[in-house]
């Protein structure tokens, strides 16, 4: 079926605003009456707080407020309630924030949290999550057994153990028992930052009556307003969340941030609106950032390279508190085999807490760290069997017809990731390749594949408005926050192809204010151009039927034989007599003055259906609004004397149902390619013994800039529409990033015979890996 604005590709809503520098962001706010609050971050990783003293603060010049966790004695949390707004009674990670000021110049409040004293009493540290888990390691959260939580997760009190979720199917010693071939292997990446070009940055003012304004850069206006209801004990309705433009989140503000600091600072000031706005090295040493991963795998195979069982132990290093990583944690174990099927599995996926900064959200949510492992390993076991990387993949990928780890029976219109599979092979040249150059670099290539569902719960929920104005254009109101990945576009093009309207007549209102906007659970997971796709959809028809309710009355002619096309409401096969949409907008007026109707506005909503809780001891049931396939290969050159890697060639193949809009689709996997080799090349945090980072800045922090482009990305998308899904279309925006590292460490043992284990592959590990594997490499002659 054709479509008119579905399947093109348009250019975004929002680009004029952005390229211009119109779009206002938190950081560009002020507000009147307006106080700068600063934080006092904590020097010790682990420690007592024995005395806090914010007099001599409270003195300076321009202070209005200076405030403890004494202040607040309550916990918050996404899904486990063990965070304070400030440390109270002892701090977890060194950067934690224990006391803040509010004051009339930034100045004024940096100069101010200098002259807080704090009285500390260290206590032993613990940053590998494998030595947290060990009894007698040093426990972060000694009162855990009190602390309230989800009932979907299950903290361990007594240990670090914030979570841990348990997949059981079939007979895992049973299936070793018959496999002809195992191979065990250990896999690990350090923490990472979100990198987003904008900082965390919010406004909050408290008001008299109890209630409270908030303006913020957060993803998920609607989490924040929950969560802040109930940290601060207030009623939903007295919680105004705005969120303007946002410059790029990746995950980092999808839960709650700094907002209740900002609100406590407001409270104290006697209600002065209070803008808190982290520096860069706050947003590395102070803000969320993605957990580290540690995994062990055992592998059983048949003698045609079937997976006849395999054992799985995750563990995600929350830091010092939950947040968003236990359900990381839950997200990586329902989708722990990677996209093959594995009749025998046993894994558990541990969210372990460290003294290290707290980890949240971030694009794959967990999955860029589990596939990282999943694909190596069948690497590894494709070449102790000597079959071929891809040949491997294939026997063993997922297809309809195939019971997942949960086991879901996937559906006829799942997708197809043994198309994507030979699609990214056939396009980076399989087994076509040069094994040296002229200048003695050597070149390789490899591949992995992927998987990914929203990681959201069973009814999570979207919905959608659309106004008429009184010349017939449109305004598109939705939950779902603009970060960068064009939904907004895709979505306003599903509206104008439902209403047969011209698509720069449909404007997406720019702001998410929750007073106003219809709600939205959260924006993450890919999940919101399938269900706001679907609320739109819904509130579009809904529009719809009121405009040919009043085009029955108006031309004298039954309902169903109408239709609204090209702005038209006309009857079937006669356009001539059709009256313009315009004057159905505000409720149709004849010729003598009498109305009908009345102003169109359109309701839309949507909950996913047949979704389950999983089981708690074996992980059985329906987490699954839908998956989305993929696979990615590249290309490389490595220098095995300097251990230097250049990425030459990517490419990249999804499955995606539909491409609402194509451009929009191909920026995605551009961007998300770049993001996902930095974290394979480069990226990484590094602390001292103390737990001190010791690279929280844009200089030692390293990220892909433009020179790191490949210089030729193939992009091969891939339609096997979902029958439910909006136009037939999946989500995609993190699937775009997630298996680049393995491919990459493919194609370094492709080109030099070594294995690598960990991230990031910077040009001292793979020398030095080399060196350990390989020293032949290290003395031949150019």
């Amino acid at each position: 079926m054709g479509y008119k604005y579905v399947g093109k590709g348009l250019p975004r809503v929002d680009a004029f605003e952005k390229i211009t520098g119109m779009a206002k962001f938190v950081a560009d706010m002020e507000v009147s009456a307006m106080l700068y609050g600063k934080f006092l971050r904590s020097p010790h990783a682990h420690a007592r707080i024995l005395s806090i003293d914010t007099k001599r603060a409270e003195k300076h010049p321009g202070v209005v407020a200076a405030i403890t966790g004494q202040a607040f004695p309550y916990r918050m949390g996404l899904y486990v309630r063990d965070k304070m707004v400030l440390a109270k009674d002892k701090v977890r990670w060194a950067g934690e924030p224990v006391a803040a000021v509010a004051a009339e110049s930034e100045e004024s409040a940096e100069e101010a949290i200098e002259l807080i004293d704090v009285e500390y009493e260290p206590l032993a540290p613990v940053f590998d999550v494998n030595e947290a888990l060990k009894p007698g390691a040093p426990l972060l959260h000694e009162d855990l057994a009190q602390y309230e939580h989800s009932p979907v997760f299950t903290p361990v009190p007594g240990t670090n153990i914030a979570n841990i979720f348990k997949i059981r199917k079939g007979n895992v010693e049973d299936g070793f028992k018959r496999a002809r071939t195992i191979v065990e292997n250990e896999f690990s990446m350090p923490q990472v930052s979100h990198g987003a070009m904008e900082p965390r940055a919010c406004i909050a003012q408290y008001f008299q009556d109890g209630s409270t304004e908030v303006w913020t850069c957060a993803q998920s206006p609607f989490a924040v307003r929950y969560i802040l209801s109930h940290a601060l004990g207030m009623p939903l309705q007295k919680i105004n969340v705005h969120v303007p433009h946002v410059g790029g989140g990746f995950g980092g503000k999808a839960g709650i941030n700094f907002e209740p600091l900002a609100v406590l600072l407001s409270k104290f000031s006697g209600g002065r609106p209070v803008k808190l706005l982290l520096t860069r090295e706050e947003e590395f040493t102070t803000a969320p950032l993605r957990q580290g991963f540690y995994a062990s795998i055992k592998t059983g195979v048949d003698g045609d390279g079937k997976i006849i069982a395999e054992q799985m132990r995750y563990i995600y290093d929350a830091g010092a508190y939950a947040d968003y990583g236990v359900n990381i944690g839950r997200a990586a174990g329902y989708s722990c085999t990677g996209p093959y099927e594995v009749p025998n599995i046993h894994c558990d996926s541990i969210t372990a807490y460290t003294n290290h900064p707290y980890g949240t959200a971030y694009r794959g949510f967990g999955h860029l760290e589990f596939l990282w492992a999943i694909e190596r390993q069948m690497d590894m076991v494709a070449h102790k069997i000597g079959i071929d990387p891809v040949e491997i993949r294939l026997r063993n990928a997922l297809r309809p017809g195939s019971i997942t780890a949960t086991g879901e029976k996937l559906r006829e219109d799942a997708g197809r990731v043994d198309q994507c599979i030979k699609a990214a092979a056939e396009s980076i040249g399989w087994g076509k390749k040069e094994k040296q150059t002229c200048d003695g670099r050597l070149q390789g290539i490899g591949i992995a594949a992927l998987w990914k569902a929203p990681a959201m719960p069973p009814n999570a929920a979207s919905s959608a408005i659309i106004k008429f104005n009184e010349d017939g254009s449109a305004n598109l109101s939705v939950g779902v926050t603009e970060i960068g990945q064009g939904t907004t576009t895709s979505l306003a093009q599903m509206a104008a192809e439902e209403l047969s309207m011209s698509f720069e007549k449909i404007r997406v209102v720019p702001v998410r204010i929750t007073d106003l906007t219809p709600y939205s659970w959260q924006t993450v997971a890919s999940r919101n151009l399938f269900m706001e796709g679907r609320a739109v959809i819904a509130a579009a028809r809904d529009a719809k039927e009121q405009i040919l309710d009043m085009g029955a009355q108006a031309l004298r002619v039954p309902k169903a034989d109408l239709v609204l096309e090209n702005e038209m409401v006309f009857p079937k096969g006669q356009p001539d007599k059709g009256i313009p949409l315009q004057q159905f907008a505000m409720g149709y007026t004849y010729p003598n003055g009498t109305a009908i109707g009345g102003p169109v506005i359109g309701r839309g909503g949507y909950v996913p259906r047949g979704l389950t809780y999983l089981d708690p001891e074996t992980g059985q049931g329906f987490p699954a609004l839908k998956w989305t396939f993929g696979a990615q290969a590249v290309k490389i050159e490595v220098d095995p004397e300097t251990g230097e890697v250049e990425v030459l060639k990517v490419a990249s193949a999804f499955d995606i149902g539909k491409a609402i809009n194509p451009l929009l689709v191909r920026g995605q996997v551009y961007g998300g390619m770049l993001q996902s080799l930095s974290i394979g090349l480069m990226e990484g945090y590094v602390y001292n013994q103390a737990g001190v980072m010791l690279n929280s800045n844009f200089t030692d922090y390293k990220i892909a800039r433009a020179s790191d482009v490949p210089d030729e990305h193939v992009v091969t998308l891939i339609e096997n529409p979902q029958s439910d899904g909006p136009y037939g279309a999946r989500g995609i925006g993190e699937l775009t990033m997630l298996s680049i590292p393995p491919a990459i460490a493919g194609a370094i043992f492709d080109a030099t015979g070594v294995q690598m284990f960990k991230l990031p592959m910077t040009p001292e590990s793979i020398w030095t890996t080399i060196k350990q594997q390989k020293p032949e490499l290290l003395a031949r002659k150019r």
